[in-house]
């Protein structure tokens, strides 16, 4: 098993605080984002770990990881970024935003699903938005699943925003075919949709993973829901980074 982390962002909701240091080095008590997520992987003998670098990424130099380097990261956005790491696709793997911080027991539970494409999805995620007012809830790629567990809509733009279930942290995984459908998929879409609209992005370039993810459902694709309620936090602003120092010792997930 593989992990890939995207770490190209410039992550400019951080302000001062990212002018010279890429988001995913920012420390959260006492490791930097990015340490989180190794330490949370590696607790599950998970030591195959690749990195996609964009923004100041000559800081991002921790040993023992294979990097790639997205260097439109500036036009671009996290599929784009992901598909650097694709030659890393050739097995099963999981994948991470890396402005995210989760208990080793959310991967644990991802590891646990026998799904061949499976996301992470808090049931707990509204009581977090409270108060969060520089990372309303309109930005939460939000989820909808049907009654089997699979997924119905996922992206902060969703059709029906009201009905959602939950919160997509941004954390997949694919097993060895979940990895064949992923690429297959993708390669169909940039084939479709280069330099068009796709999904709900106005243009493929500028697309979300979780566009893909809708891509794959409309094509036939089953992505079951791994259900948490928290363990996790989102670092994207100031304000989140303030909130996630207070109260990140001693989380957990059910």
């Amino acid at each position: 098993m593989k992990a890939i982390i995207i770490a190209a962002g410039m992550g400019s909701r951080l302000e001062h605080m990212t002018e010279d240091t890429p988001k995913c080095l920012l420390p959260v008590n006492g490791k930097s984002i990015l340490q989180h997520q190794l330490d949370a992987y590696r607790a599950h003998e998970i030591h195959d770990i690749h990195v996609v670098k964009g923004y100041k990424q000559e800081k991002i130099a921790l040993p023992d990881i294979t990097y790639y380097l997205n260097e439109q990261y500036k036009t671009n956005n996290i599929l784009l970024s992901l598909m650097h790491a694709e030659t890393a696709m050739d097995g099963a793997f999981l994948a991470s935003y890396s402005d995210i911080v989760f208990h080793p027991d959310v991967v644990g539970k991802l590891l646990q699903s026998d799904g061949d494409i499976s996301v992470i999805v808090d049931t707990g995620w509204q009581s977090q938005y409270d108060g969060r007012t520089h990372h309303p809830v309109s930005e939460a790629e939000k989820t909808i699943w049907d009654d089997a567990g699979h997924v119905v809509e996922i992206g902060k733009i969703i059709d029906h925003p009201e009905d959602a279930q939950g919160e997509f942290i941004g954390l997949i995984k694919c097993t060895h075919r979940g990895a064949e459908l992923f690429t297959t998929f993708y390669q169909q879409a940039v084939q479709e949709f280069s330099g068009k609209p796709f999904i709900r992005a106005p243009e493929f370039r500028k697309a979300y993973l979780t566009d893909l993810i809708m891509y794959m459902i409309g094509n036939g694709v089953k992505i079951p829901t791994v259900l948490i309620d928290r363990g996790w936090h989102e670092i994207d602003t100031i304000q989140d980074i303030t909130r996630v120092r207070s109260s990140i010792s001693g989380d957990t997930t059910s």
